[in-house]
């Protein structure tokens, strides 16, 4: 039973499945029946044939209400039929009239369709040109711009072009850079650049030339400014003594200052109206290249590059701007072109500096400067020390200090320059010294060395006004007269006046006070005159040709010289109003000078009268072997003495002591020569007769210095000068031998200054040494124990040399 119940069971179950199954197979779609059928075979065994049983009565259900369906609707259809039926023929005409209809429709058609295809053709035309113009508006730009940069390039409007190209770039291109034209226009621009770079750089190479060539105007232009300018300053600083640092009149930009409270306006216009308009750098040279190249590299981010270039090529131009021509030291053009260069060059360098932010900067223009300054301070000092003409120095020291004013106006330091015209100033007066040496010797080649002859009072007064002479007895004297010095006087002091104002003109316009000028003049006044005067003095006094008179007159000229040194102490101070009790005031030294020059004339007095009588007893002609004397002095000795006489009587105008000590000397330089004659060695034999002679000689020059050729000498005291020859002539003519032997040594002795040997020569030369002597001979006749008696004097006075030797 149980087992009935289950069959029963699954019978419903299968049941159940199979109505479910055909549920699905009814409404699911044909192409998704496989697995629902499928289902079928996998149950139980069998159960496919219960499913065909079940689908077997499902579609004859299915067919039975089919046939219901048709027999309820068959009626209706067969009511259609036949209204179709009756419809056919209807339809039929009704196709005739449409297919006319269409035949018809057609045929109007084909002239629309014509149209309307003509229409759509301009319609895509009109699509294409709208699309045309669209594309157009976005090339047109592009184009106008390509086009805009050639003609920017065409007018070497460089840094224009770049900046078109930069908008090519950035706006317009990328818009239309799918055309192909616009990829050949990109691809170019960055050969356009490369084109601009190349001519900018070769317009800046044509600027740097140019400006290379226009140093030389612009300098010279702008130191002609600046001397103008300190002119104008100088004139107003005397109507204005608050007058503040200016910047000089020459400009870059061509504008000039307004200053000193509209002065320099007022008389610029007056100028401007009777000069030539003056040239600026700006008229002379174009300085656009270097701003358009500094912009073109700026804008192509390179502007590193262009900096140290035109750095290392302005630093090349310095260098050959410095480099002196060989033979500039020749004339103050090879300086002035020199240093208008350099004015030039460096106005550019401030103008570029102040013009471009960057370009050059404060530190390469300071180190440009150092540089060139190191140069050109050894350039002229080198070249200068070859100038040999004051005049040439001096128009160097004044362009020097024009140069050197026109670079400080524009902040360039110039102190250097400045310490080198204090070493150019050493050199000038060595050229003013050389010079007046010149002028000095002139003077004194022409001077005729005689007392200035005046005749009347303006003849007097001009030599008064040369020279400050002052003597109230010769101011008393009825004219004609005489001045005690000569031409040279005035003229010498004249002239070192004028080399105060030489020395003077170079000390001007060196930024230094009065008080160190003062002393510049001293010093310079101090080497002229104790060495340039000093040197022409006494090279002057040497020359052969000057005789005793000239030297006298040369003694007077320097006292006179000597008196008027206070008088140039006061001309200076007058120059400079600097007192001479200032602490540091340097005194002149010309008192020291005279001096020397006129102690150095005095010995040349001592000497040259030395020489003449030298050249006076050079005549003399003794016979020494003579028997007698001829009764009279010797000729050569009384032109001697009337020589002296002369001579003394020009001496009256020295002072007392230098002719007084000429006098002296000339005496006992002709005794010691007399003595040196009597004593000489080659000769021999002496006479009686030549001894008795020779006294009457020196008699007759004893008389002459009893006759006191120079006042002044006390007593016998000229005298005195022949005192060795007149005691050791006597000891000879009296023959007193006894008493000079007896009282030899003795302070009262009357032979007190004759000399044992001195007597021993003597008497050698007299005695009987040969057959040819004529005075023992008749000694030996007559006397033959004086001869005993000279052996013996002959022999005590060789015991009084030899004892005189052994005490030395």
């Amino acid at each position: 039973m149980i087992t009935s119940n289950m069959a029963e069971n699954e019978s419903v179950e299968c049941i159940t499945e199979h109505e479910r199954i055909l549920q699905e197979i009814e409404s699911t779609d044909t192409a998704c029946v496989g697995p629902t059928l499928r289902s079928v075979y996998d149950d139980q065994p069998h159960a496919h044939k219960r499913f065909m049983e079940k689908l077997e009565v499902r579609i004859r259900n299915h067919d039975r209400e089919i046939e219901k369906m048709c027999n309820f609707h068959h009626q209706g259809f067969v009511d259609a039929i036949t209204e179709l039926l009756k419809v056919r023929a209807d339809a039929e005409k009704l196709m005739g009239q449409v297919t006319d209809t269409n035949r018809r429709l057609q045929d109007a058609g084909r002239e629309v369709t014509a149209q309307t295809e003509e229409v759509i053709r301009c319609r895509i035309q009109q699509r294409n040109m709208a699309t045309t113009v669209e594309r157009l508006q976005l090339c047109l730009p592009v184009l106008g711009m390509y086009s805009k940069l050639k003609e920017q390039l065409e007018s070497k409007r460089y840094y224009a072009a770049l900046k078109t190209m930069e908008q090519l770039e950035k706006v317009y291109i990328p818009r239309v850079s799918r055309y192909r034209f616009c990829q050949i226009m990109a691809e170019n621009l960055p050969k356009l650049r490369e084109d601009i770079k190349d001519i900018s750089m070769s317009d800046l190479k044509d600027f740097l030339e140019s400006i290379r060539k226009h140093s030389d105007k612009i300098g010279e232009t702008a130191m002609k400014q600046a001397q103008q300018h300190r002119t104008f300053n100088s004139s107003v600083q005397k109507r204005d003594s608050s007058v503040g640092d200016t910047k000089p009149v020459y400009s870059l930009n061509g504008r000039t200052p307004t200053q000193h409270n509209g002065l320099a306006a007022e008389e610029g216009g007056e100028e401007d109206q009777s000069e030539e308009e003056v040239l600026t750098a700006q008229d002379l040279v174009d300085f656009s290249p270097v701003y358009r190249c500094l912009h073109i590299y700026t804008v192509l981010g390179d502007r590193e590059t262009f900096e140290n270039y035109y750095r290392k090529q302005r630093k090349k131009q310095a260098r050959l701007v410095l480099q002196p021509q060989s033979n500039m030291q020749e004339t103050v053009e090879g300086y002035r072109r020199y240093l208008n260069q350099i004015v030039g060059f460096f106005l550019v360098e401030d103008h570029v500096l102040h013009s471009t932010q960057g370009l050059l900067t404060r530190a390469f223009s300071d180190e440009l400067w150092n540089m060139a300054l190191s140069k050109i301070t050894a350039v002229l000092r080198t070249h200068s020390s070859y100038c040999s003409d004051p005049d040439l120095v001096l128009e160097l020291k004044n362009l020097i200090v024009i140069f050197a004013d026109t670079l400080q106006g524009y902040g360039y330091p110039v102190n250097r320059l400045f310490d080198l015209l204090f070493e150019i100033r050493d050199q000038y007066n060595e050229t003013l010294l050389k010079k007046w040496a010149l002028v000095f010797r002139e003077i004194f080649e022409l001077d005729n060395y005689s007392p200035i002859p005046v005749e009347t009072e303006e003849e007097y007064k001009s030599v008064v006004n040369r020279f400050p002479f002052h003597d109230a007895e010769i101011e008393k004297q009825a004219f004609p007269k005489k001045l005690p010095m000569s031409q040279s006087v005035p003229q010498i002091y004249v002239q070192v006046k004028e080399f105060i104002y030489a020395s003077l003109k170079f000390s001007e316009s060196l930024h230094r006070s009065w008080t160190e000028i003062d002393d510049m003049l001293r010093k310079s006044t101090n080497l002229l005159l104790t060495r340039t005067l000093s040197g022409c003095l006494q090279n002057l006094i040497k020359k052969p040709h000057i005789g005793l008179t000239e030297l006298v007159q040369i003694i007077i000229n320097t006292t006179h010289l000597e008196q008027a040194c206070k008088y140039l102490e006061d001309f200076i101070t007058n120059i400079t109003n600097v007192s001479p009790e200032t602490v540091h005031t340097t005194r002149l030294y010309g008192l020291s000078t005279f001096k020397d020059a006129r102690h150095a004339a005095e010995g040349e007095i001592y000497t040259k009268l030395n020489q003449k009588i030298d050249e006076f007893i050079q005549l003399a002609d003794y016979d020494w072997g003579m028997p007698e004397s001829d009764g009279q002095a010797s000729g050569y000795l009384m032109d001697l003495i009337n020589f002296l006489r002369s001579t003394f009587q020009v001496f009256t105008h020295l002072p007392g002591k230098v002719a007084q000590t000429a006098c002296m000397s000339a005496c006992k330089h002709l005794s010691t020569s007399l003595m040196q004659m009597l004593l000489d060695s080659e000769l021999k034999q002496i006479s009686m007769g030549a001894v008795q002679q020779f006294n009457l000689d020196v008699i007759q020059c004893e008389l002459f210095a009893s006759s006191e050729p120079v006042p002044g000498f006390q007593g016998d005291t000229l005298q005195l000068a022949f005192i060795d020859l007149r005691q050791l002539l006597d000891l000879f003519m009296v023959w007193d031998w006894s008493t000079y032997l007896a009282d030899y040594g003795q302070p009262t002795s009357k032979y007190l200054r004759v000399n044992p040997s001195t007597a021993l020569a003597l008497l050698e030369k007299m005695k009987d040494t040969s057959k040819k002597n004529n005075i023992f001979s008749q000694f030996r006749k007559n006397d033959r124990d004086k001869q005993k008696l000279i052996e013996t004097v002959v022999k005590q006075l060789r015991s009084l040399v030899n004892g005189m030797s052994q005490h030395s």
